[in-house]
C-alpha cells in the first residue's frame, strides 16, 4: 500500500509541498515504494533489512542514494564505503553500485531524467 505523501501549504504561494517520513512509513522489505514519479525524475523507498543487499546494479538514469535511517555498505569499483543515517552518494547512469544493509536499514534512491536513455519506457 502507498501512503499518499503529506501535503504542507508553502506560505508564499499557493503550491502544496510534497512531503514523506521515509523512517516511519510503512514499507516492507523487498517492496519497494514509488513514492514520485514525473519527467525529472523517480523516487523509491527501500526497507533494507540487516544483511540484505541491493546486488550489483546500474540504471539507466543518474541516481542519488540517500540513507534514511539504518547504515548501509556501498561498494563500487572494488572501494566499500560505510553509509549511515544521513549519508548522500551520487552515481552517474549506468555506474555500478551494491548496496548491503549493516543494519536495518531505510534508503531512498533518487533517478532521473526519468526514464533515462536506452530505459525500455524512454520515447
Amino acid at each position: 500500500m502507498i501512503q499518499p505523501p503529506q501535503q504542507m501549504e508553502n506560505r508564499s504561494e499557493e503550491a502544496v509541498v510534497q512531503s514523506w517520513d521515509i523512517r516511519s512509513m510503512k514499507v516492507e522489505p523487498h517492496k519497494p515504494q514509488v513514492l514520485r514519479t514525473s519527467a525529472e525524475a523517480r523516487s523509491i523507498a527501500i526497507n533494507l533489512p540487516a544483511g540484505d543487499e541491493l546486488q550489483e546494479h546500474r540504471t539507466h538514469e543518474a541516481a542519488y542514494l540517500v540513507v534514511a535511517d539504518g547504515e548501509v555498505e556501498v561498494s563500487q569499483a572494488g572501494e566499500v564505503t560505510a553509509a549511515p543515517a544521513g549519508f548522500l552518494a551520487y552515481f552517474d547512469a549506468n555506474e555500478a553500485r551494491r548496496v548491503r544493509a549493516t543494519s536495518d536499514a531505510r534508503i531512498v534512491l533518487i533517478l532521473g531524467p526519468w526514464p533515462g536513455e536506452g530505459h525500455p519506457r524512454h520515447h
